[in-house]
């Protein structure tokens, strides 16, 4: 049986081309900053985004946190949209590294605007923990990859300016933002104070994050990601694979956005699917009716036919594609999918 696994783009695997790269690395040791690859990837990164610095670290949950503490003081408060990945899926990291607190608010599919957030700068008052930094997400992974427009970001960037906050992203998808929106890097790297960006997701690499800030940040993120544990010596085996990624596989993300358009089309057709989140990138959410069959059905359901797909919340469903789902497998899905949809509402 053909497997089809749609529960994340955490999941693929590096390709002949990509293992070459990663076994002809040359390295060295990074803690020392040696490692002649790692030093590549970290120049190209900043010579795309026109950032002054750049710090590979193990994983975009490390370079958020790394980023939190840059922008903050204990007794803070992080600006952030409630579904945000550095809020929900980084196990209460800004409390713990940190030493900070949260102002969650509710954008439209996790989008936040410049009205929002001044809305929700606390004054400057005893009583309340100052306003240091906003981080944003880009795609919104609980949005079902939304992006942001620019004209948004550049409107947030001027009132963090004006009030002398900082600003911060989590790009951890943000190459399928800038792919599907046609934007250029260097527009973010003016926009934003420091970028996470992930390396191990659609683009394929199988491990590492980099973080972008400002050059006089560097040395304390050195020492913040030692502190974490995250010196990881001849890391630019891990670096290569990055590398490649960006210099290759960049382009070809394209692809999956169009293979999640199929996909969520097709979802919207069945009668048995009651929603279908708007799809802009590589992720699909949807909402399966329960009259028919509740999201632990449908998860069990799909894996008895070879598909993998991953229950988001108690309502909803969440489908990935990547550079590992060929059109074979999308073609498989469709028919599979749509019998069960069939069969399930004629009963």
């Amino acid at each position: 049986m053909m497997m089809i696994d749609y529960r994340s783009d955490t999941l693929t695997k590096p390709g002949p081309a990509m293992l070459e790269a990663m076994m002809q690395a040359e390295v060295g040791d990074d803690v020392y900053g040696e490692d002649p690859t790692i030093n590549a990837l970290q120049t190209y990164v900043t010579d795309l985004f026109g950032m002054e610095a750049a710090l590979f670290c193990a994983s975009g949950t490390m370079c958020n946190q790394i980023a939190i503490r840059l922008h903050t003081q204990p007794q803070d408060e992080v600006i952030c949209d409630q579904r945000s990945h550095v809020y929900r899926y980084e196990a209460g990291g800004i409390a713990a590294n940190s030493l900070a607190s949260v102002r969650l608010l509710d954008g439209h599919r996790g989008i936040l605007t410049a009205d929002m957030i001044a809305e929700a700068i606390n004054p400057d008052d005893m009583h309340f923990p100052p306003s240091t930094l906003v981080s944003l997400e880009n795609t919104v992974n609980k949005g079902g990859g939304v992006c942001y427009e620019t004209k948004n970001l550049t409107s947030i960037a001027q009132l963090c300016g004006e009030k002398e906050i900082g600003l911060h992203l989590d790009g951890a998808r943000l190459f399928n933002a800038l792919v599907a929106k046609k934007q250029n890097p260097k527009d973010f790297g003016r926009i934003f104070d420091t970028i996470s960006v992930c390396l191990s997701k659609g683009l394929g690499a199988p491990v590492g994050s980099v973080l972008l800030l400002p050059q006089k940040w560097l040395a304390k993120a050195q020492r913040i990601r030692k502190l974490m544990g995250g010196g990881m010596r001849q890391g630019g085996y891990l670096a290569a694979a990055g590398l490649y990624a960006l210099q290759h596989q960049v382009d070809r993300l394209a692809v999956d956005h169009q293979r999640a358009a199929i996909l969520a089309d097709m979802l919207s057709s069945l009668p048995g699917i009651i929603e279908v989140m708007p799809v802009e990138t590589n992720i699909i959410i949807f909402k399966p009716d329960p009259s028919w069959m509740s999201v632990p059905q449908l998860v069990d359901q799909l894996g008895i036919e070879g598909i993998k797909v991953s229950p988001f919340g108690k309502d909803y469903i969440r489908i990935v594609t990547h550079l590992d789902i060929s059109e074979e497998m999308v073609a498989k899905s469709l028919e599979v999918v749509k019998r069960i949809g069939t069969q399930a509402v004629a009963s």
